[in-house]
Parts: C-alpha cells; structure tokens; sequence
C-alpha cells in the first residue's frame, strides 16, 4: 500500500515548486512550519498521507476535545500537500509532524509526485537555535544540491558540518539526486524564544526572493511586532536578561560563531538564572 494518496488535479501546474516543512526536529521557534502553513494557507489539498503508516501515536498524539463530559472532536496527526498560486507561478506544499517510519518509501513517495507534477525546484524550510539576539534581524543558513544553486539567498557554510538528519534533509536528498534542482533555507532564531514569528518572515522572504514570487506574510507581522513590544518590556525589567542580550549582541557583531559547548554553556547559564520559568520558551508571554 502507497503511503501517499492524490486526491488533487496537479495536471497543467507552472513552474511549480515543491515546498517542504515539518515540525519537531530542525524547527526551532517553529518558524519553518508556520512559513510552510501560511505559504499554503488558501491552497487546495492535492494529496494526504497515510499516517498510520508514517507517524508513531505515542509521539505525535491525537488531540482529543472533551467538552462538558462529551467527546467532541479528535483530531489525528496529517501530513498534507497543497497546492497554490502566487504570480503566474504553482507552488506545492508538504507539511505535518516529522514522520517516525519508512522514510526512504516516503522520500520515493514525495519524488513520483514532484516527478508527476514536474516540479522544477524543491525548497527545505526550517530552523535551528542559536546564539543570536532578537534585536538583530534573523540569520539564514542555506543549502543546496549543487553549488550553483547556492546563489546569495543565505549563508552557505564552510567546510565539512556532519549534523543528524531530518526527513526533510532526506526528501532534499532524494529529489537533489534525480534530477530536481533542491535548496534548503534554515533560520537561525534565538534559543530562549518559541514560537519566534520573525524566523517565519525570514524564510518567506528567502521564498519570495529564490521564485521570484510576491508572497506577503499577512498576521505574521503583527505577531512579530506584538512579540517584540513584549520582549521590550521584559528585558527592561529584568536586568540579568539585559546583560544576556547585551552579550548575545556582541557576538552576533563577530565574525566567528562561538562553538556548540560554549553556546550550551550560556543557554544552562541563563535557563537557570531564570527561576521557576524553566522549559523552552522561558522568555515567552
């Protein structure tokens, strides 16, 4: 049994791009599926997913609504692709959890359809955390399936990285390595904060700026200010989390990001600093 289902007309598409999101892993701030969502807000479903067949339960649980002793809703984790339209130019979009089973099927799977669709360009979204300041506008790394690809739109980088690999990676690997020319965009956002609307801007824009597209980020922007008027008042008031900033935005002026232990090492710092907030979003509202 196929794990993918079309249910959707991707005859006659132009220039389409395939655009790939998932949560948990390589999501930081969820800014990768929240800029896959709104990229697909609007669009219509051409294709769903098997999830019994992608997604351990105990992992991505089904919500369930229970209103006044009553079962009302449950809602099954969906792996979904979307179809629209900015400019003259289709756009498909691949979003859901990270599935937990048969990758390499579900890699294959996502390639028949580009295949089928005739895709021309497939783009990886998501973030990592770092060690950067809020206050400084969103750093974004780029990868691509060939070096001519590589073209400006982010911050290739250097030498040899061997980090563990996401679904995402996977499907970028696959389409990259039959044919389909394949980028990935990946946010850098700050580690304290989540959701983080500004690393969902960053990578639309990157969108908008590699297929040539008008796409617009809508609510976005007001979240983002709403977060940041937030964030103001906050380190106003609390002058140990001035400090941290103030130091996150000395190294984001350096040439050289501190390695992984040293960022580890002021992430626990200021985690414990903050009392009774604990979790990933101790800066949250």
């Amino acid at each position: 049994m196929s794990v993918i289902e079309v249910v959707g007309d991707l005859s006659d598409l132009a220039e389409p791009a395939l655009i790939v999101s998932f949560q948990d892993w390589v999501d930081a701030g969820a800014a990768g599926s929240t800029a896959a969502r709104h990229i697909a807000e609007g669009g219509e479903l051409v294709a769903r997913f098997d999830g019994d067949a992608l997604f351990d339960f105990r992992s991505h649980r089904p919500v369930l609504d229970i209103e006044d002793g009553t079962y009302k809703d449950l809602q099954m984790p969906e792996m979904t692709l979307t179809r629209n339209r900015f400019d003259s130019r289709d756009v498909l979009v691949l979003t859901g959890p990270e599935p937990d089973y048969r990758w390499n099927e579900f890699a294959h799977s996502v390639l028949e359809i580009a295949t089928q669709a005739h895709v021309v360009r497939h783009i990886s979204l998501g973030a990592i955390p770092a060690a950067v300041p809020h206050t400084a506008p969103t750093p974004v790394m780029m990868t691509g399936s060939s070096s001519e690809l590589l073209d400006g739109g982010g911050i290739a980088t250097e030498g040899l990285l061997r980090v563990p690999a996401a679904a995402v990676s996977l499907i970028e690997w696959t389409l990259g390595h039959n044919g389909i020319g394949a980028v990935g965009f990946w946010a850098q956002v700050p580690h304290y904060l989540s959701p983080y609307p500004p690393g969902s801007i960053a990578l639309i824009r990157r969108v908008e700026s590699h297929l040539g597209v008008s796409i617009g980020v809508g609510e976005l922007e007001g979240e983002a200010a709403a977060l940041s008027g937030r964030l103001d008042e906050m380190f106003s008031n609390r002058p140990e989390a001035k400090e941290y900033l103030e130091q996150l935005e000395q190294l984001a002026g350096q040439p050289e990001v501190p390695g992984a232990d040293e960022i580890a090492a002021e992430v626990e710092r200021f985690l414990r600093s903050q009392p009774g907030e604990g979790g990933p979003n101790p800066l949250g509202p």
